[in-house]
């Protein structure tokens, strides 16, 4: 390796692969003196079932890692990985449009803020060698019933200085690497396969330590669409306007309380619209739960602007090109209104928000159609005109559940059992 010309005092090279995509995967990060190539650590293990780019995200975070446990915060680093995709997506050149992909996004961003990154660089396999062959070895290695161990199949034996993280191992300058495996690591936008992780060193001395190994715990956001208003029951656009639920809607909510009060229905939190519909609907499951609402603005319902309180019939004869051109495309406002494509934008912010802030805990989001559908479509990957195929009755309740490691799960769609 020649010496960095990027300022930075470390390297970060990362890999990771599939052997099926989605198949058997592991990842591989080595950490490396920018100055003179010396390799100060590594790290690798075995995942499980999962796709070639989760294992690629998985080792990246490992690397980011090693560097905050060898320098701590603010150490300068330069990053360099032979997955395009994730180079360009970290360097912010290219959209996340895998949503399976986005919470590792996340996750490796909030390292990277941790550090000094003073590049984000792809280069070709032949110069990540050493990284695709720990991922090898770990995956070899769970293969075989075993965990991965630094010192034995990457080289020669010998013990290094312990380093302020466990689970990593320094390496003797010039260890020779044995001959790289290929394992088809394609930068394909494929949603992972959850399955248990294979065990390691590294996740079993990682406890205690702030590390997180893999994890099939999930960050469950229950959404519940508000009860009835008297607009709805009139079948009017209902955006920004703010309607109180009716006799009947403050019913819908309660029979949603009452589900929402038992298990595995049970939140630990309550987020909802600042509209009064979805507060009203908020404020009873509260009641029956014991816990405060935390109101969050992003969550409110599109605005339908000069539609608002209209029926279709009503916008149709009045604003029959507006409507079609609506109905045709996200990207188009009703007039002095709100796009789906903008309304996009905030729900989708506001749902990763609630996602990294609660994780592995059970989030009750109350709101309206638009914003549910799109989180739903969202999870889904589906393209924006989804929307326009998707049914959600009032006071109905879906459920998506996200993992760290891997993708984003619709598990339930406007149920609405509770009304019966």
């Amino acid at each position: 390796m020649t010496p960095s010309s990027s300022s930075a005092s470390y390297v970060v090279e990362a890999d990771g692969g599939s052997r099926g995509n989605p198949g058997p995967a592991g990842y591989g990060a080595v950490v490396k003196d920018a100055s003179d190539g010396q390799v100060l650590a590594e790290a690798a293990e075995a995942i499980g079932i999962t796709t070639n780019n989760v294992a690629e995200y998985r080792g990246l975070i490992a690397g980011l890692r090693a560097v905050l446990g060898l320098a701590g915060e603010g150490a300068s680093v330069a990053v360099r990985m032979d997955s395009k995709l994730v180079v360009e997506q970290m360097a912010g050149r290219w959209k996340i449009k895998n949503e399976g992909l986005r919470p590792l996004a996340l996750e490796a961003q909030g390292l990277a803020r941790r550090l000094r990154v003073t590049e984000w660089t792809w280069i070709p396999r032949e110069r990540n060698q050493h990284a695709d062959r720990l991922a090898n070895e770990a995956m070899d290695a769970a293969a075989k019933g075993l965990t991965w161990k630094a010192g034995g199949t990457a080289g020669p034996a010998g013990e290094a200085p312990p380093l302020a993280e466990p689970g990593l191992a320094a390496r003797p300058s010039g260890a020779a690497p044995s001959a790289p495996q290929q394992t088809d690591l394609l930068d394909a936008g494929d949603i992972a396969e959850l399955s248990a992780p294979a065990a390691s060193v590294a996740a079993a001395q990682q406890r205690g330590t702030g590390w997180r190994p893999p994890t099939r715990v999930a960050t469950s956001l229950l959404l519940l669409r508000h009860g009835e208003t008297p607009l709805s029951v009139e079948r009017r656009f209902s955006g920004l306007g703010d309607p109180e639920l009716t006799a009947n809607g403050l019913a819908q909510a309660a029979a949603a309380a009452e589900r929402l009060s038992k298990e595995p229905y049970r939140p630990d939190v309550i987020v909802t619209s600042p509209l009064r519909r979805a507060r009203q609907t908020a404020e009873e499951v509260a009641r029956r739960a014991g816990l405060p609402v935390e109101v969050v603005e992003d969550l409110r319902e599109t605005d339908f602007g000069a539609w608002e309180g209209h029926t279709f019939t009503e916008v149709r004869r009045r604003w029959p090109a507006e409507l079609d051109a609506w109905l045709a495309d996200p990207d188009v406002a009703p007039p002095g209104g709100e796009s789906f494509a903008a309304a996009a934008g905030r729900v989708q912010a506001a749902g990763e928000r609630l996602v990294e802030q609660y994780e592995g805990r059970t989030v009750l989001a109350v709101s309206h159609v638009t914003p549910i559908k799109l989180l739903l479509r969202f999870a889904l990957m589906a393209p924006p005109q989804s929307l326009y195929r998707m049914h959600l009755d009032l006071a109905c309740l879906s459920l998506i559940e996200y993992y760290a490691d891997g993708p984003a799960v619709v598990k339930s769609f406007n149920d609405t059992a509770h009304l019966r």
